[in-house]
Formats: structure tokens, sequence, C-alpha cells
């Protein structure tokens, strides 16, 4: 009989008493310091009786001039603070666009296509299909008309039909969420990482809704899928200001114009992963909009690694011996990323978690420069900073590693993974469809905190932080309104075709 084992301290339950008593005591150190300090005091007030305590307040000397001088004092120094803390920026609402029906790409539709278009590759064929099949997508994904043409038109004018559909519809939306006017809108920003016509797509919004002539507008593009939270930090920057100010964002990234047509592996990845999308939001820094706002932004910590060759040609627009133009993921993209994100969460860290976390991190960090260099480092529990999570859905694979060094559950990451299963990749906007995904679900509460991760070509590792301003209803519209009630689903390893 073998001998009995020594229990898991990691999981055992008084290990878990002993953890939550720890993170209690440092948490709340200050108050437990000031409650007997309070309570000595109170009960000395208690014992002098109030003819010594009046006794005490007559002996002090005041007169007029010192009243007046530290009144002024006072007002001066709280004027100057409130004019220098920056202004709260807040997250109205925010729309995100469903693709029609007839834009779907069930498996076997593409796979009979690619066997069309790749007729000579039948390796490059057999390639997408596996990694179609451990990709997590779904059979609902969508990709452009221009794209279901065998072979595909990717035509100027059918990438402007595009964007026209998927922008347009998700302003539209945003308008009718909100009540806001065209005429209102004061800060107009776009970001599409690789269509970037003439006249600019933030032009063609303006052109569509007669927006002002003194609107201040910017076109992001080349920025990757990180580049809506890159949006919102140049919105946060415009609206520190310019107060009593509307910004609107649109986040896309329009897919005629960039499906691969050729034959290496690396550049054949994206048309497996990027489908349609687009999300528009509104912020604002009227205080006026604090209480129909959802959300207000807490943090943006923004984390560029492209001075780092590697990093910066991992995800890489180039073309092929053929000349087809594509996107090339390097096969080292997930470690770059990995990198990135320790970046991010080193500046991140210090602004969310508990004091408990971090001297317990401080602690791991100093006794393996000083004692052992070997010790494993401590991961920071970023649960305990956040109720919500919203991954980047860029791929099963990312998925994956963030929750693993993260140490995330499954329900932390479900938007994630659901998101990629019902709309795929939809670069910077996925996101959006991943905090919707959360309201869709009746999981967000006043008070909880949502952190957004997202990664982009560069390198770039980008993440917010926003805190509900109010309990949010399960909305009745929305791009989850037709199926939120089948969700979540189960995803296999691999869905053989």
């Amino acid at each position: 009989m073998s001998p009995p084992k020594m229990p898991d301290l990691s999981t055992s339950t008084k290990h878990k008493y002993v953890k939550l008593g720890y993170q209690y005591l440092v948490n709340n150190f200050l108050t437990l310091l000031l409650i007997p300090i309070l309570a000595y005091t109170a009960l000395e007030l208690f014992r002098m009786g109030p003819e010594e305590i009046l006794n005490h307040l007559n002996s002090l000397n005041f007169n007029l001039l010192h009243i007046l001088c530290s009144s002024f004092l006072i007002i001066f120094v709280s004027t100057v603070y409130f004019m220098s803390k920056p202004r709260t920026i807040y997250l109205v609402d925010y729309s995100c666009f469903k693709p029609p029906v007839t834009c779907r790409v069930p498996f076997a539709t593409f796979m009979e296509h690619s066997r069309l278009n790749l007729i000579d590759s039948p390796k490059s064929v057999e390639f997408q299909m596996r990694i179609l099949e451990r990709s997590g997508l779904g059979e609902e994904t969508c990709l452009p008309p221009a794209i279901h043409y065998i072979p595909p038109t990717p035509t100027m004018d059918a990438a402007r039909s595009e964007a026209e559909l998927v922008i347009f519809t998700a302003m539209d939306d945003l308008f009718k969420k909100t009540g806001l006017k065209p005429k209102d809108i004061d800060i107009l920003i776009v970001n599409c990482s690789l269509f970037s016509p003439t006249p600019s797509l933030s032009a063609m919004i303006i052109n569509k809704y007669k927006l002002r002539s003194n609107i201040k507008s910017l076109n992001l593009s080349g920025m990757g899928c990180s580049a809506s939270l890159i949006s919102v930090d140049v919105a946060r920057d415009l609206l520190q200001v310019h107060p009593n100010s509307n910004a609107v964002i649109v986040s896309t990234e329009i897919i005629t114009p960039n499906y691969y047509q050729g034959k290496e592996r690396a550049m054949l990845l994206p048309n497996c992963l990027f489908r349609m999308g687009a999300a528009a939001i509104l912020l604002s820094n009227r205080r006026s909009d604090r209480w129909r706002a959802k959300y207000k932004l807490c943090h943006l910590v923004r984390t560029h690694r492209g001075a780092e060759d590697k990093s910066y040609y991992c995800v890489y627009q180039q073309e092929d011996d053929e000349s087809h133009v594509g996107i090339n993921l390097n096969k080292d993209l997930m470690a770059i990323a990995g990198e990135a994100l320790k970046s991010n969460i080193t500046t991140i860290g210090p602004l969310v978690l508990p004091a408990s976390e971090q001297l317990l991190f401080l602690t791991s960090l100093i006794g393996r420069k000083i004692f052992n260099a070997k010790w494993k480092p401590y991961i920071p529990d970023f649960k305990m900073a956040f109720e919500h999570f919203c991954i980047h859905a860029g791929g099963r694979a990312v998925i994956d590693e963030l929750q693993k060094n993260l140490q995330l559950s499954a329900e932390h990451v479900e938007a994630s993974r659901m998101t990629l299963h019902r709309f795929g990749n939809t670069s910077s906007s996925s996101l959006w469809y991943e905090l919707s995904y959360i309201e869709a679900k009746g999981k967000m509460k006043r008070g909880d905190r949502v952190w957004q991760i997202a990664f982009g070509s560069g390198f770039k590792c980008n993440s917010a932080v926003w805190k509900s301003n109010r309990t949010i209803k399960t909305p009745t519209e929305g791009p989850w309104s037709d199926c939120i009630d089948r969700y979540p689903v189960f995803i296999p390893e691999v869905v053989k075709l």
C-alpha cells in the first residue's frame, strides 16, 4: 500500500482561506489601522466631557484674517486640483455590424471555393482545410460579396461597397441607439488597416451624413487588429482639450481587396480566419452623459515592440513569388505576442491590481533577482482586478495562450471564443462583439470592470480598462439577438471536414 500523498496546498481549503485572509488584510490595511486610532480618539472625547471639550476649543485663538487666508488657500487649491484633473471619458454606447445571411460562408462553401480557385495547388487546399478544422470558427461567419465569386473580384468598387455596407450600417444603428444627430459629432476617427482609399473612409462618412465643416476627423491605417484601442486613445487625448464634445470611432477591416489568391501557406492563413465586421463607438466628455453612458474609461496602456526586427516583420504585408499581395504571419507570432503582453501587463498591473497582488509580485521579483533566478515568477491574479475579459479573437491559439498565461477560467474567455465561433476574426472590431456578448448574456453589473486586450502588427499590444456605470439590461437588438440563446456552444479541438 502506497503512503498517502501530501495535499496540494494550491487547491486545499485551508490555503484558500489563508490567501483570502492575506488579501483582505493587505487591501484594507489603512482602514484597519485607522479604526483603533478613531476608537481611541472617540473614547478620550467621551471621557473628557462637554465642558472640557469647550474649554479646549475656547483656548484656540482664531481671528478673521486667519480664517480668510485659510479659506482662500482651500478654495485656491481645490480650484487648481479640479481644473488640472483629466476629464472623465464616457462610453455612451456602441453598435456592431451584423452581416446579412447572404454573406455566410459555411465550411463546405469555403473549401469548395478554395478547390476551384487553387485547382493546380491541392497542397494549399489541404493546408487551408487543416487550418479551418482547428480554427474555432463556426458555420455562420461571413465574407463580402466579391469573395463569393469564382474567382474573387477584388475591385476598388467592390471594396468601397463593402466599406459602405459595414460602416453605414453600424453608424445608422449607433444613431438609432443614442439619439445622436450627425451634426452633433465633434470628432470622427476611423481605423481600417489595409484599405486606405482616396478620399479617405472618414471623408466618405462625412460626405454620407453631411457632417460639420469644422469636424476634427482622422483616418488611421496600417495599425493592425489593435487599432480600435489606438483610436480610443487618440479620442481620449482630443476630448481632454475639447470640452463638451462627442467623438465617434469606427473600427473595421475591409476584406475585399486583401483576400490572398496565391499559394504561400503563411499568407493563406488570414483567408481562413478573417471575416466581415465593424463597430461604431460613441465617446463623450460631457457631464450630462454620465447618467446615460454605459461605461467610463479608467486606463489605457499601449505597448509597441516595433524597434525589434522580429516583432516588426512577424505580421508583414508583401508580395509572393507570383506577385500576389497578402499578409505573411510569422511562425514566431505567438512568442512575440507573449513578450508584448508581458510588457503591457507590467505597466497596467500597478494601475489595476490590489495591493495584496502587487506585494506578492514584488516579493517574487526581488527573490528572483537576489536569491535565485530560477524561482518561478509569480503571476498576478488579474481576476481580482476585473470581472470580465475581452481578448482579441485573433484565433484559437491567441485565446488559448492568454487563458494559460493569465490563468483564466473557461468562463472568462467565453466571450472571446464565442465571438470567434460566430463572427470569426473581425480584426479591430472583435473587442466590441465580445463586449456585446457579455451584455447579451446579462452579465454586466454596475461597477463591473472590463479588460480589453488586443494585438496588432508592428508589433503592438494595447489594453483598455472600462468600468460599468450601471447594470446593463439584456439588449433586444444587436449582433447576438438571433443566436445568443444557442451560446455558449461546445467547440471541439478538430472539426473534421
